[in-house]
Parts: C-alpha cells; structure tokens; sequence
C-alpha cells in the first residue's frame, strides 16, 4: 500500500523536472511554494504523536515557507519587471534529462542509506537528495539572479527535508534558526535586485563580471 506521504514527495519530485524545464519566474516561484508546503508537512505524515509545540512550529514553518518567501520574492520580480528567463547556461531540454539523471541517481544512492523512516515513505530520502541537487543544480546552470537564488532555497528545502529524514524532533530549533536566515537573505536579495535593475537595466549576473575595480 502506497503511504498519502509518498503521493506528494512524488509530485515534488515532477516539480523539480517543471523548474528545469521553465523559464517563467513566476511558475518557479509556485514550485518553490509548493515545496515549502511538502517539507513542512511531511513530519506530520511520519512523526508519531507530535507535541503541540511541534504543530506550531510545522504550521509557523509553513507559512514561511510556503507563503512569506515565495511572496517576497514573487514582490521582487514585480518591482524589476522580469518575469522569464533568458538563455541559461545549460539549456531546458538539457536540464530536463539532467534533473531525470539526479532523481535516479538520489533514488540510487538513498537505498544504499539506512534512515528511520525508511519504511514509511520510500521517497522521503530520495526526494531530500533530489532537492539538494536540484537547488545546486539551479545555481550553476542559470544566469538570471532571481532563479539562482530560487535554487538556493530549494537547496535549504532538501536540507529541512534531509532534517526531517532522521528526525522530527530534534532539529526544530536549529531548523528554525536557519529558515530566519534565509527569510532575512530573502529580504536583502529584494533590495540588492532592486539596485542592479536600476544600475544595469537587467538581471543577468553575466553583467557583474564587467565590473572593473
């Protein structure tokens, strides 16, 4: 019998192909949202008798994730006016075969790991590498400034969800710690694209490079 956990881990494995794929910022931003939801709400699929102070911490955690950050950022491409990307680095259909690479190969290697959760969800380690991997991925392989740092959270979410791998308790306050830091990088990243919109008229990192000293 197929775990309820295993049917969304699943979509956000097909999420991770969609962002890859896309080169519209705000369907990139969706998928960041809807992966927010997933890593927030998986402790509550595979954690056994969560406290109240559990709840709360998922339910806080999940309006950060799900909602505040993808807004923040779905706010900044409105005030730079860029709503798709143009010429990545590695191209979509490439991305594609290489996101279908990283989930067989994140699939591959979880097997190899013993986490206790394992048999309860035969997607959770795969899908935490797979996000991993994909937020590295999305850093490497995109110019736009906005995207990688899309990849960067989507990097963070494979760590929550790497957190929640091997433990639904005790990583909540160090857990949360570290989403306050990417909430408060979230807020600068809006400023600082503001500044390179206005100095550039665009933002492609490509641009920084011809920065002289």
């Amino acid at each position: 019998m197929i775990h309820p956990v295993d049917t969304i881990l699943s979509l956000a494995l097909l999420s991770i192909l969609f962002s890859f794929g896309s080169s519209r910022l705000p369907g990139l931003i969706k998928v960041l949202a809807f992966q927010g939801v997933v890593v927030c709400i998986v402790p509550l699929f595979i954690g056994q008798g969560m406290s109240t102070g559990g709840i709360v911490f998922t339910i806080v955690t999940l309006s950060i994730r799900g909602i505040i950050i993808p807004g923040c950022i779905y706010l900044a491409i409105k005030r730079v006016a860029i709503a798709r990307e143009v010429e990545p680095i590695v191209g979509y259909h490439a991305s594609i075969l290489a996101g279908l690479l990283l989930i067989v190969g994140a699939t591959f290697a979880s097997h190899r790991i013993n986490v206790p959760y394992g048999s309860v969800s035969a997607l959770l380690l795969p899908t935490a590498i797979s996000l991993l991997g994909a937020g590295m991925f999305l850093l490497m392989a995109r110019r736009n400034a906005i995207a990688m740092v899309l990849g960067y959270i989507m990097m963070e979410n494979g760590i929550y969800l790497v957190g929640t791998t091997f433990s639904v308790r005790a990583r909540h306050i160090v857990e949360f710690g570290i989403l306050l830091d990417v909430l408060a990088g979230v807020m600068i990243m809006a400023v600082i694209l503001q500044n390179i919109k206005q100095t550039f008229d665009d933002v492609d990192t490509a641009r920084l490079r011809t920065l002289k000293e």
